[in-house]
């Protein structure tokens, strides 16, 4: 059986999605598991042994429609049994249209349904403690396989020769080991997915001040200005503690170093998904337009632990959710004082 899985969108999103390629594979074992990808995202799934082809979508495809058009005839082609979307945008659309599969499985919405010969109502309140994101990208599975036990964690797959590579980088960096070492999320992919600045700087200062931990940043080159200006707004004290030169060169090379990191503490996103896939326990910061529920995955309050607005000020939300007040997220930024979360920092710190 040949399976194409699409997930065309983040890293965090194609790191999720391939819990369906992990379980088709426990579904299906002599299946062929193809997953189409943007490219920026393929460093989270190099090595996985479920994945047999990366198909990537390139821009290009995007710019050019004669070039989109090949695209499709190309993967009409590959005579594929079994297409999952777990995008369900335009883009996965036209694939799924042109795919040829017999089984087209995707999310329930109104207007795409014809497109598919099964579909799933995506749910709003997790049942598992894998949160709704992946329960979501599990329950496109169900109908291939109703009574199978399925493995609801992402995974990422490093070599010893990366996690050497990770450890010399630290050593090299002369990092002293007789120390707690956290890698922060210290800027988040947009400005309304980063915690204030100044907030950010007060909670490495309390992470410093709790137990003098060493401190390593991690930042797109793009953010650099923005690192900066944090560790400008830091105490003296915590300012000697952060290497702030230690930087990563690749997303390989992150998940490297931070393997010999204590924990991940920051800005919800990638970097958080990319840490709990490497079993790195996580103290994550959630934007306050993100919809908690969804990606606080494998949370129990001492190795998985998560900080929204809406858990301390609920009255602030009203009867929104957190993503229909998105357009307020900074103005609620402004409430999520660090005063806030130093009770469940201190604590995750103690046990981490």
């Amino acid at each position: 059986m040949k399976i194409l899985v699409i997930q065309q969108k983040m890293i965090g999103d194609v790191l999720a999605s391939s819990v369906i390629c992990n379980n088709l594979k426990l579904i299906y074992p002599d299946s062929q598991v193809d997953y189409l990808v943007y490219p920026f995202t393929v460093p989270v799934l190099e090595n996985n042994p479920n994945i047999d082809n990366i198909i990537l979508f390139e821009d290009a495809y995007r710019k050019s429609k004669l070039a989109l058009f090949k695209f499709l005839i190309a993967i009409r082609k590959r005579k594929y049994d079994l297409v999952i979307d777990a995008y369900g945008k335009l883009e996965s659309n036209l694939v799924v249209a042109f795919s040829g599969a017999k089984t087209r499985i995707g999310f329930y919405k109104p207007y795409t349904n014809y497109l598919y010969s099964e579909t799933v109502k995506e749910i709003i309140n997790p049942i598992t403690e894998a949160g709704t994101a992946l329960e979501n990208r599990l329950n496109l599975l169900a109908t291939l396989a109703p009574n199978a036990k399925l493995k609801n964690k992402p995974r990422i797959f490093l070599t010893e020769k990366e996690i050497a590579n990770g450890k010399a980088i630290l050593v090299k960096n002369k990092i002293d080991f007789s120390k707690k070492l956290y890698m922060i999320s210290v800027v988040g992919s947009s400005k309304n997915k980063t915690y204030p600045f100044l907030f950010m700087a007060k909670l490495l200062d309390k992470i410093v001040e709790k137990n003098q931990a060493i401190l390593l940043f991690n930042y797109m080159p793009s953010q650099e200005k923005e690192a900066r200006a944090i560790f400008d707004l830091c105490q003296p004290k915590t300012q000697e503690n952060i290497k702030i030169n230690v930087v990563s060169g690749s997303i390989r090379e992150f998940l490297s170093i931070t393997y010999h990191c204590d924990a991940l503490i920051g800005n919800e996103g990638g970097a958080v998904n990319m840490a709990k896939a490497i079993n790195k326990p996580t103290f994550t910061i959630f934007s306050t337009w993100i919809i908690k529920e969804a990606w606080n995955s494998f949370e129990n309050e001492k190795s998985n632990v998560s900080v929204h607005l809406k858990d301390f000020r609920p009255e602030l939300y009203g009867q929104n959710s957190a993503k229909e007040l998105k357009n307020e997220a900074l103005k609620l930024y402004e409430f999520f004082i660090p005063n806030l979360l130093f009770t469940k920092l201190e604590s995750f710190l103690e046990n981490n």
